[in-house]
């Protein structure tokens, strides 16, 4: 696989609705930002099954995607996580995993019944991930679409130990050279246009009480390729007698 691209899945109305506030955003930027791994996206969303499975498998056709799902998969009628992974990634079923089954046994006996123990009902073939504070697993497919508890205490930990286990010695460097420059963005828009292949070139306007300026911010894991598309947008810019500096709101 080339370079991975990391996703995050929020699932919960609660969050939508303001009654929880989300705690996976920002660590999961912070967490794969300082492995240098790219994230590309997010989605957070309701409670719906049909929502789910969908937003599941629409990430799973994008490249080189790798997924963290976090909540609904616990025992409770509107966790919908475990069948809708099953949809999008398997063949709609679940079953009775043995290892995760005892582990629920072992922790809660005859409480375990009825309801905690369909927490073992799984996708086919998944790995467990384990769960450092009630060690009632996550799931993983294909080690590359990871579900997790809703609850930060327990997924971040799992997060952790997938990036630790699954993609250890893959993170590349990301080389970001970054400036701000007294001119709208629609000046560096052939420019952008030109970025060479595995170099990222992002634009970001702003309007102050001096005027219009743009921070462009130039990105790739190859450093000479970094360099040199950012000395062609300071080169543009004192050809052009357009004042910048380097790094953002100058």
């Amino acid at each position: 696989m080339d370079r991975e691209n990391f996703y995050a899945l929020i699932i919960g109305t609660e969050i939508l609705n303001g009654r929880r506030e989300d705690k996976h955003f920002d660590f999961l930027k912070e967490l794969l930002n300082g492995r240098g791994f790219k994230f590309a996206g997010s989605f957070t969303i309701h409670d719906d099954p049909e929502l789910i499975a969908s937003t599941i498998a629409y990430i799973a056709t994008l490249p080189n995607s790798v997924l963290f799902s976090f909540g609904g998969i616990g025992s409770t009628p509107d966790d919908h996580t475990r069948l809708a992974a099953a949809r999008a990634l398997s063949d709609g079923k679940l079953y009775l995993n043995s290892k995760f089954e005892q582990l629920i046994i072992e922790r809660l006996g005859e409480r375990a019944y009825p309801h905690p123990i369909k927490m073992a009902m799984l996708p086919k073939d998944v790995t467990l991930l384990p769960n450092p504070i009630n060690k009632m697993p996550g799931f993983a497919i294909m080690k590359r679409f990871f579900f997790m508890p809703g609850f930060p205490q327990m997924s971040h930990p799992m997060v952790e130990y997938a990036l630790d286990n699954y993609f250890q010695g893959k993170e590349k460097q990301e080389y970001r050279y970054t400036l701000t420059a007294l001119c709208k963005e629609n000046n560096f828009i052939e420019l952008m246009q030109s970025a060479p292949e595995g170099v990222e070139v992002s634009s970001l306007p702003a309007i102050y009480s001096d005027g219009w300026k743009t921070t462009i911010s130039i990105a790739s894991t190859i450093k000479s390729k970094a360099v040199k598309e950012f000395e062609k947008y300071k080169s543009y810019l004192e050809e052009s007698g357009i004042s910048y500096g380097i790094g953002e709101k100058q």
